[in-house]
């Protein structure tokens, strides 16, 4: 494990007691989801270019193309994974409940396509998220942290 990645260890971390403890607050929490009278995503994760950062809690990429994803206000979700591009959709609800759904992507062989399958999966299986600063993270149905990503500039 390099430096950087010890570095990022207590931020993950942190981020993952920070979830538990926001999933066991009671009380009412405004949904980012759809706003009334309309059919448009909005919060901190929509309009935003999100680019790879880990997998897991250290793993580290090495790709020719970023893997980046985008969320558009209309729900609809487009990015590439390191080797193909892919649309689906996503759907955003209470207490940073995230689920990306339909996902497609094109079918172009690159060497690296074990890493590209572990992006997608990543996504298929995000459950919850969490945004800190310029960082957001994904978390499976068990808490397990799945992955981070960085905010494009």
């Amino acid at each position: 494990m390099t430096i950087k990645n010890w570095r990022l260890l207590p931020w993950l971390a942190s981020a993952t007691l920070l979830l538990s403890a926001c999933s066991s607050t009671p009380g009412p929490s405004p949904a980012p989801g759809p706003e009334p009278g309309g059919d448009s995503l909005s919060g901190p994760v929509v309009g935003q270019r999100w680019n790879l950062l880990l997998v897991g809690t250290s793993e580290r990429l090495s790709m020719p193309d970023t893997p980046f994803f985008e969320i558009s206000r209309d729900g609809s979700v487009r990015g590439h994974d390191g080797c193909n591009r892919f649309t689906g959709e996503a759907t955003l609800g209470d207490n940073q409940r995230i689920e990306f759904s339909e996902l497609a992507t094109t079918r172009m062989a690159c060497p690296q396509m074990g890493d590209a399958q572990k992006v997608t999966d990543m996504l298929e299986t995000a459950y919850r998220y969490l945004i800190d600063h310029d960082r957001l993270v994904f978390f499976g149905p068990d808490s397990r942290v799945l992955g981070g990503w960085r905010e494009s500039n």
